[in-house]
């Protein structure tokens, strides 16, 4: 018994880390951002072509990036 809490805490401590690792992927640089918002106005929504343009990040970051971030200013 003792050890099936155990481990349910050390999945909660996984989870919040994968977290806090992806807040600080979420970090996009000046040229990233600019890159971001010129491809966004070429292709629109087509993240998976956006993120062909930068190593490094996925179709699902850039997307989260620009929802979480530039969506808001429109």
């Amino acid at each position: 018994m003792a050890e099936s809490e155990h481990s349910s805490s050390d999945e909660t401590d996984v989870d919040s880390q994968a977290e806090r690792n992806q807040e600080t992927k979420l970090e996009f640089s000046e040229d990233e951002e600019a890159l971001v918002i010129r491809m966004y106005n070429l292709v629109g929504e087509r993240w998976s072509l956006i993120a062909g343009r930068i190593p490094g990040r996925t179709a699902e970051e850039i997307e989260k990036y620009w929802n979480s971030r530039c969506s808001t200013s429109e």
